[in-house]
């Protein structure tokens, strides 16, 4: 089956591009003059890639809804981690890549261990272990 494709608006192709490259994630596609895949798709599994469309564009893309302005919360993203060593190695990949802190790794009453972050583009980011596992 071919993976899903979650598309989300960005405001700049190539800081999309450098963050989920410098990320570790692999981007598919043929370079377009600014070096950048066209359409930009970011691999995160072999079930999931992330498509990003300029969000000048993203309107037409969706019929012409409304695009929520930047920093807007509409989805979090979520990476299961099998360790909460894989968690903190990802919540500092992601800092050190320039992701903006939104909770530092953390072990929730809830259980679990977690942190969350953003991407330049504001959208967020949550690496966790399922409760009971770490």
């Amino acid at each position: 089956m071919a993976p899903v494709i979650l598309a989300l608006p960005t405001d700049d192709r190539v800081r999309a591009h450098a963050f989920y490259r410098d990320l570790g994630f692999a981007t598919v596609g043929t370079p377009a003059e600014d070096g950048v895949p066209e359409p930009l798709q970011v691999v995160v599994n072999d079930g999931l890639h992330l498509m990003f469309v300029p969000r000048g564009g993203f309107g037409w893309v969706t019929g012409g809804r409304a695009v929520a302005a930047p920093g807007t919360v509409e989805c979090l993203l979520g990476l299961s981690a099998a360790t909460d060593a894989e968690v903190d190695t990802v919540f500092a990949r992601a800092e050190a890549v320039g992701a903006a802190v939104v909770e530092r790794p953390t072990a929730p009453p809830w259980g679990g261990y977690s942190a969350t972050f953003a991407d330049p583009d504001g959208h967020l980011w949550q690496v966790a272990t399922p409760p009971g596992q770490s």
